[in-house]
């Protein structure tokens, strides 16, 4: 069966900008690289952040994931963000041109074993839809006991999100200008 060339052209570039967007067009700089969350830069960061976003969207939309798997905001749960980043990053690898034809399948083997971590990290942590809290730590004898955590209602998730990452760089930026000053002291013996 042909296809039109003008539908065909509209799909293919419909695809091809969906891959842009959750970064597995296999156009990029390098080889796939897991993404280490505390050594990031501000703008580092800021990138990661908007393509995991984007792959939370595209994944939970097109699996279904129930908000007991992925809740609104896992990006405030550190646990779900090491998750699901291994889980985008391990999708780029699988998916990206040159890969073995098993990818795919090997990548969806490993996302099964992944939704059943995300479901435990999920209970654990205690977000819901509606609600979300810290995730609880606990206090190790001869620790300060850690409080409570307050739960609180969840009205916005793409303003939750935004305010997150946007206090997440000034912290990245207030910490390499810290640092930078501590170094520029340390050169002038001060």
């Amino acid at each position: 069966m042909t296809v039109p060339e003008g539908p065909l052209a509209v799909f293919e570039a419909g695809l091809t900008d969906g891959l842009d967007r959750l970064g597995g067009s296999g156009v990029r700089d390098g080889p796939v690289e897991p993404v280490d969350w505390p050594t990031l830069t501000a703008a580092e960061a800021e990138a990661q952040w908007r393509a995991l976003d984007q792959f939370v969207s595209w994944l939970r939309t097109t699996y279904g994931l129930p908000p007991t798997v992925v809740p609104p905001l896992w990006h405030r749960h550190p646990e779900l963000v090491e998750e699901l980043s291994a889980l985008h990053t391990h999708r780029l690898a699988c998916y990206e041109p040159g890969s073995s034809g098993s990818g795919p399948l090997a990548w969806h083997a490993d996302f099964a074993d992944a939704r059943e971590r995300l479901r435990e990290w999920v209970a654990t942590s205690g977000t819901r839809l509606d609600r979300d809290r810290p995730t609880r730590a606990t206090s190790w004898p001869g620790e300060p006991a850690v409080a409570p955590a307050e739960e609180k209602s969840i009205t916005d998730r793409q303003a939750d999100f935004a305010a997150f990452v946007a206090a997440d760089l000034d912290s990245r930026r207030a910490t390499r200008a810290g640092a930078a000053a501590r170094t520029g002291e340390q050169r002038r013996g001060v």
